[in-house]
């Protein structure tokens, strides 16, 4: 089975989004959105899927929670966080089940 990777350029991403290259600028900056290829300059960016569907999630929480895009960053690093915390809380009830059971 072949692996499909598509990429958007910033044009198309835009396009996408219905975002400026200003307002991308912007919540790249804030670390809301990350390009698929870290090192190139800003005009040479790409954005794979899983870019479009960060950028709806913070268009969401913008939306319900009428945040600015800084507050998104922050309600975003929060939620990562707490994903984290819940796959490691996940792992080591798995061990101390393990650990009972022996």
């Amino acid at each position: 089975m072949a692996t499909v990777n598509i990429r958007f350029t910033v044009t198309e991403f835009c396009q996408h989004t219905g975002l400026s290259r200003t307002e991308l600028t912007e919540i790249i900056g804030l670390g809301v959105l990350r390009p698929a290829e870290q090192e190139t300059p800003s005009a040479e960016w790409r954005f794979d899927d899983q870019a479009i569907a960060a950028f709806h999630r913070a268009q969401r929480l913008q939306r319900e929670l009428e945040l600015d895009w800084p507050g998104i960053a922050v309600a975003l690093s929060l939620l990562d966080r707490i994903d984290r915390l819940d796959r490691e809380n996940r792992r080591l009830s798995q061990r101390l089940l393990r650990f009972i059971a022996d």
